[in-house]
């Protein structure tokens, strides 16, 4: 059995991994967080993009522990915006992790642009690195519009605002979706099924 550690405490990253290695038929990895890990000093996240970010957080965790460590970075790029907030999604409004100040200074920013110009992008890098200090990182994509007002109880940081391309018929946001609509369709959704030829690799070896 391998052990994969998940640079989180998030127990929906790792069922979310777990769900994506069985869809895949992956068998004998161990999928464990950084709550079954001694703790150890985490690194800033200082990269300029979701991949430098990544790598950082798995190198750290590969580093501390011995184990292959996957970690991601994601964020909304708004294509009126230029690609921003991007890695700033998170702490866009000066204060980390404020989803409601996050979402009304976008809204602002936006508000006289057109419905046909709101396009952006959910992005997800997610970078595994084993001991050896290889290195893998993918990228994930969610397209879709930004709505003029939030909509939905579900999830988190900006996806009451965020319609997915996927669900344009029935105009539902992200945050209307279920969970397991969510991850079917998600950006980390479709960088974890990226990575599942190394995970594979890793498994036989």
């Amino acid at each position: 059995m391998t052990t994969v550690l998940v640079a989180s405490r998030n127990a929906k990253k790792l069922t979310e991994l777990r769900r994506v290695l069985d869809a895949a038929g992956v068998g004998g990895i161990d999928v464990i967080g950084l709550d079954a890990v001694p703790e150890y000093p985490e690194e800033p996240e200082t990269g300029a993009t979701f991949e430098d970010n990544a790598l950082i957080k798995a190198e750290a965790g590969a580093r501390a522990t011995g184990f292959a460590c996957l970690a991601d970075d994601s964020g909304l790029e708004v294509d009126a915006l230029n690609g921003m907030p991007g890695v700033l999604s998170a702490r866009w409004s000066g204060r980390h992790g404020d989803d409601r100040a996050n979402n009304d200074l976008l809204l602002a920013q936006i508000g006289d642009v057109p419905d046909e110009r709101r396009g952006a992008a959910f992005v997800s890098a997610c970078a595994l690195v084993l001991p050896s200090g290889e290195q893998t990182v993918v990228r994930g994509e969610w397209r879709g519009i930004i709505l003029r007002g939030p909509r939905g109880a579900n999830g988190f940081g900006y996806d009451p605002l965020f319609v997915p391309d996927d669900d344009a018929a029935q105009g539902r946001s992200s945050a209307e979706l279920s969970p397991t609509e969510k991850d079917a369709l998600s950006h980390r959704g479709k960088a974890l099924a990226a990575l599942v030829p190394a995970l594979r690799e890793l498994a036989d070896n």
